[in-house]
């Protein structure tokens, strides 16, 4: 049985520098292609959608953008929220705000809704867990989180508030409010809310690549575990 490897907390640096860069960079960009991939999956069941893709499809009915590219203006916008909380990005934050809404575009483009609900359920289920394997593949590369969760993690370290209080405060504001724009809220909803955390959390240390042994790197706190959120995923879209 292979053994887990823990996520190292590493600044920016040290993550282009830890070791298997092609290898991690190949595992980072598969993970976030079928991460994208996991969202249109979940759009085209019409089911509902997590709570930063309902933000997303929300805004996306209001203005002349596809879904692919709504996620990607507000990936870009909250990572501009990491300039106040003193964030720095790593390669896997920038292909993150990019990658991941090509592929959702992608997807939508290739998939049609089912027409029966066992199909749409079928559809749905099988995008979370896939979100679920892909959330583990770009986390595990240890080449930077999603803008979406470094802002979670951010705001967390700076007021010293807990990251499930922080994470609980954030998804309630966007699925409001994408609601509100008229973003699909339903079974997929609540499905993901239940899922995706044990998902992560089963396929994260599997799929956690080894780093090189160095100097200055340190396993990042077991306490303090981090799921994508929407596409960062979620994240991460």
């Amino acid at each position: 049985m292979r053994r887990h490897v823990p996520l190292a907390n590493l600044s920016p640096r040290q993550q282009l520098r830890a070791g298997r860069l092609p290898r991690r960079v190949l595992q980072l960009l598969v993970g976030l292609t079928l991460y994208g991939v996991s969202m249109a999956m979940m759009i085209r069941s019409t089911l509902g959608l997590d709570p930063w893709d309902v933000f997303h499809a929300g805004i996306a009915t209001h203005v002349p953008l596809t879904f692919g590219q709504v996620t990607i203006v507000v990936g870009a916008l909250v990572l501009l929220l990491w300039v106040p909380l003193r964030q720095w990005p790593g390669l896997g934050t920038v292909a993150n705000v990019v990658v991941i809404g090509l592929a959702a575009d992608a997807g939508l483009a290739l998939l049609t809704p089912p027409e029966s609900l066992w199909a749409r359920i079928v559809l749905l289920t099988s995008g979370i867990v896939l979100n679920g394997v892909a959330g583990g593949l770009y986390i595990g590369s240890q080449l930077g989180p999603g803008p979406r969760d470094g802002l979670m993690t951010g705001f967390a370290r700076r007021t010293g508030l807990s990251i499930r209080l922080v994470r609980t405060s954030i998804e309630v504001v966007v699925l409001s409010v994408g609601w509100l724009l008229g973003g699909p809220v339903g079974l997929g909803t609540v499905l993901y809310a239940v899922s995706i955390g044990p998902l992560v959390q089963f396929f994260l240390p599997r799929l956690t690549v080894e780093l090189a042994p160095a100097a200055g790197l340190r396993a990042a706190p077991a306490a303090a575990p981090v799921t994508p959120t929407g596409a960062t995923g979620s994240t991460p879209s």
